[in-house]
């Protein structure tokens, strides 16, 4: 089970078909528009109500980007989140009661395991990102400005709280959908949590505690090919630049697509952009707009990509193995946007609100012609090919079939 926008659902698409191929059944519950994604996986989908979409483009959605902290930006957040729960809570109940084992999206956990409880089946904790504390960082969706090892434990401890705050009203409203009132808590720590993403990328805290590991990442399932426009696009000239803001969204796409192709050409490339939930947009013979594409197949074909730094398109740039230029929107992006950097596989960040057409375009040149940032994003792709993130899940199960 999961909540949010894309990049909180894809990489489940690809950990269900490993399961299924290993002879589990699978279902990935998710809002009912990512349906299509797990189209020839084996996985079933079981929809959840809310369009992660349409919140953020509504007014409550808009306000985030009024927020000038993470701090601030939770609060919003936690706000926006409290109603959502509250709606997904029946359809969560009726799609686990058909489970043996209740795998939780991070985003999920204290209504997942509070669920797992009151039905008195096993639960495993499955993060794309790390949320639980430590002392090594500060939490991620808080920025990146060190707080020392207390306080950013204590930063991490806030978040798990909010967290908490969300789905407080749905966990006390369980027995109204027919369930048991669930016993003591085993406690979110007391269950295996896995984390989809690679310790090549960002290594398992040394404070945590037994039974938070990092699996791998887990790659989304991907199935046909790229459209015929791209690839006509792709044999008419240079690798172009990818430029994609995901499912982040944007106070307005007009400039921010102007600023984008003037840096673009300026930094003498062609470009393919991506239109995302920005809704970005831009078209002439140097320049191709896209919808949806699978970015296994795009990527490895771009001289650089530039993106929004969510969770998941960081995963598949480091995939590729093509230098990238970060451009964090809001939440966690920025955590992620200073691991590649710190890697080196990007040149730096161009934060949203300082995205103008000669930031970006310096950030190109310096991604396409210093050969250390390539010659680094390989290396490491190279590294995460030979990964399973898939077994480590496996292994999980197994433990708790015994």
């Amino acid at each position: 089970m999961t909540a949010g926008s894309r990049g909180d659902v894809a990489p489940y698409t690809g950990l269900g078909a490993g399961l299924v191929r290993a002879g589990h059944e699978v279902t990935l519950a998710a809002h009912a528009v990512f349906e299509p994604l797990v189209a020839g996986s084996g996985v079933r989908f079981h929809p959840l109500p809310v369009d992660p979409r349409a919140e953020l483009h509504s007014e409550r959605g808009r306000r985030l980007h009024d927020a000038r902290t993470g701090a601030g930006k939770l609060v919003r957040l936690v706000s926006m989140a409290r109603q959502a729960a509250d709606e997904l809570t029946a359809a969560l109940v009726e799609v686990s009661r058909k489970g043996d084992v209740l795998l939780v999206g991070g985003a999920l956990g204290p209504l997942g395991d509070a669920i797992a409880d009151a039905l008195s089946v096993p639960s495993v904790g499955l993060h794309l990102q790390p949320l639980h504390p430590t002392g090594e960082f500060p939490a991620p969706i808080l920025g990146t400005r060190p707080l020392g090892a207390v306080g950013n434990r204590l930063s991490g401890l806030a978040v798990m709280a909010s967290v908490e705050l969300v789905f407080a009203g749905s966990v006390r409203s369980l027995r109204r959908h027919g369930l048991p009132a669930a016993g003591r808590s085993r406690g979110r720590r007391a269950r295996p949590v896995l984390h989809g993403y690679s310790e090549l990328v960002v290594p398992r805290p040394r404070d945590w505690p037994a039974g938070l590991d990092v699996a791998g990442y887990w790659w989304p399932h991907d199935t046909g090919q790229l459209p015929r426009t791209v690839e006509d696009f792709l044999a008419a000239g240079p690798s172009p630049v990818f430029v994609g803001l995901g499912s982040a969204t944007v106070p307005d796409p007009e400039r921010v697509s102007r600023e984008i192709v003037s840096a673009v050409r300026a930094a003498g490339m062609r470009g393919v952009i991506q239109r995302g939930w920005a809704g970005l947009h831009a078209e002439s013979e140097d320049i191709l707009t896209v919808d949806e594409v699978p970015h296994s197949l795009l990527f490895p074909r771009m001289a650089a990509v530039v993106h929004h730094a969510g969770a998941g398109t960081t995963g598949a740039g480091l995939r590729a193995g093509v230098p990238t230029v970060p451009v964090p929107v809001q939440f966690d992006a920025a955590f992620w946007a200073s691991r590649l950097t710190a890697l080196g596989t990007a040149p730096g960040v161009v934060p949203l609100r300082r995205l103008t057409s000669p930031a970006l375009a310096e950030a190109l040149r310096r991604a396409t012609t210093d050969s250390t940032h390539r010659m680094r994003a390989r290396a490491l792709a190279d590294r995460l090919a030979a990964e399973d993130g898939i077994a480590p899940v496996l292994a999980t199960l197994d433990r708790l079939a015994r």
